[in-house]
């Protein structure tokens, strides 16, 4: 009578030409990856831990036998899911609450699809663009530590056996990079989190010395191309007498359009940060004195000194009391911004 063997959660991969032991060696040289490169990570803070998500997607790819895996990151500030990482694909923004990732999102709940193309949350329009078949799709959203949902596990195409996933072993497996995945993504959230100022959501003084010292100090010492770039500060005329006229949560509605001015008017690669109180800063990278000037009259709306005149309109509490709801008026507050080129 042949030896019985013990049961084995790998054993089923036996089926799929790989054996347990090839397996455990995949993962192991995965997890030796993500120690070297957890140890030795010399990537400046936009980097966003890339190749470590990369090789944790990687590792969740080979733990279920994917062709194919990404980890999707829920950007709630900009209303949108993307890709921090991806195997076998390119990186890919979609708005959130859409697509099948949308959907296990937002209901918080394991999507497993094997007939994408007959499933009307699946957007086909990149096999279209690719040439690329997708027959199986399995998404895991993924959570902090307090249960809040963060964003999600996606495997694409299972290799071997029917190509279906299933319910059973291969949530249990993917459940594992899922859980590393989270708890990494929670550990960026907190560092992109204290590089924010909660009121303008722009960049704060921390993000400010980030960035400095990580892609702009890189431009400025490099030796082979020479990079110009510009510095414009402005700080916001008389705020004190906003705050002590209207109250101070006109002069937080205040900040906030000053903030969305800048936003607007600067472009992507520009870094935009509220150093303290009503004081801002814009760095623009390849950007001479000339360039930045045109930024500044771009912010001030045509003038040459950088100073702008903006309405803020914002609600005010015009009384209140125990027995009656607040009540609110629409105020108009005119303002100017100050500033100046380095």
């Amino acid at each position: 009578m042949p030896p019985q063997h013990e049961k084995n959660d790998l054993m089923p991969y036996s089926d799929m030409g790989i054996s347990a032991e090839e397996l455990l060696e995949q993962i192991f040289t995965k997890t030796q990856e993500l120690y070297k490169e957890l140890c030795h990570n010399e990537n400046d803070a936009s980097s966003n831990h890339y190749e470590i998500f990369k090789l944790l997607t990687d590792l969740g790819r080979t733990l279920i036998n994917a062709d194919r895996a990404s980890f999707w990151k829920w950007n709630k500030r900009a209303h949108e899911i993307r890709t921090t990482a991806a195997v076998g694909t390119g990186r890919i923004t979609i708005p959130e609450g859409t697509g099948i990732v949308g959907k296990a999102i937002s209901e918080k709940k394991v999507i497993i699809v094997n007939d994408p193309y007959n499933d009307p949350d699946f957007n086909s329009d990149v096999d279209k663009k690719t040439g690329y078949v997708t027959k199986s799709i399995l998404v895991m959203p993924v959570s902090n530590c307090r249960g809040e949902i963060i964003g999600a596990f996606q495997a694409i195409n299972k290799l071997g056996g029917d190509g279906n996933f299933n319910d059973g072993d291969d949530i249990k497996r993917l459940t594992l990079a899922a859980f590393i995945c989270g708890i990494t993504l929670e550990s960026e959230t907190f560092l992109d989190d204290s590089y924010h100022d909660r009121l303008t959501e722009l960049k704060n003084r921390m993000g400010f010395y980030s960035d400095y010292s990580g892609k702009f100090s890189k431009m400025l010492s490099d030796t082979e191309t020479i990079h110009d770039i510009s510095l414009f500060i402005c700080d916001i005329d008389f705020f004190k007498k906003v705050n002590d006229t209207y109250g101070h949560n006109a002069g937080d509605a205040v900040l906030k359009h000053v903030a969305q001015i800048l936003y607007r008017h600067m472009r992507i690669c520009d870094g935009i940060y509220r150093w303290g109180g009503e004081e801002f800063i814009a760095v623009l990278p390849d950007t001479d004195m000339a360039g930045a000037a045109d930024s500044s009259v771009s912010v001030g709306k045509g003038s040459a000194s950088a100073v702008s005149v903006s309405a803020c309109i914002f609600s005010a509490i015009s009384s209140f009391s125990t027995s009656s709801p607040l009540l609110l008026e629409f105020m108009i507050v005119s303002l100017t911004i100050s500033g100046s080129i380095r």
